[in-house]
């Protein structure tokens, strides 16, 4: 089921919007961190990466502290905040990059996604960015942010891997 184009509001976010998007980044990520245990193991997750999940909850509210370097959109449905999306902009470079960002989990695959990466596109290409950027996993826990970004028309990438071992 897909979301009307006059249904889904994209806002800039507010301080107060911060609870909720804590809520929609933890929903979202779950899998991923629980992806991430699978992949490494319990013992070798907790070495390498002990606060991965309060290091992004971390992440997102600096994201949205005022004087921050992103900007940061939310996307509303209804009147209820169901995604987010930030986003920044290197002057010197042109480079626009789309940074820590979700939809909640009860409205996946409705095009809120992508209309999120749409204004970042959009923000990117007003500012006079050449080029765009995005980063995510590789793993199967990412494969669905992987084809939103397809979609997107992001289609050039490099592969990347990251390796642990216990100490």
């Amino acid at each position: 089921m897909s979301i009307s184009d006059q249904s889904l509001v994209m806002r800039p976010a507010g301080a107060e919007d911060l609870p909720r998007l804590q809520e929609i980044r933890h929903a979202a990520f779950a899998p991923v961190f629980a992806s991430f245990r699978a992949i490494l193991g319990e013992d070798l997750d907790q070495r390498a990466q002990p606060r991965a999940e309060e290091e992004q909850a971390e992440l997102l509210a600096s994201i949205s502290e005022p004087g921050s370097a992103w900007e940061l959109h939310v996307a509303e449905l209804a009147g209820v905040v169901v995604g987010f999306v930030s986003l920044r902009l290197d002057l010197d470079k042109r480079v626009g990059e789309i940074g820590l960002n979700a939809v909640h989990p009860a409205h996946a695959g409705k095009g809120i996604g992508t209309a999120m990466y749409e204004l970042a596109l959009a923000r990117m290409r007003d500012a006079g960015m050449r080029a765009a950027t995005v980063s995510t996993g590789g793993d199967p826990s990412h494969a669905p942010a992987r084809r939103a970004y397809e979609k997107a028309g992001f289609t050039a990438g490099i592969p990347s891997v990251w390796f642990c071992r216990p100490l």
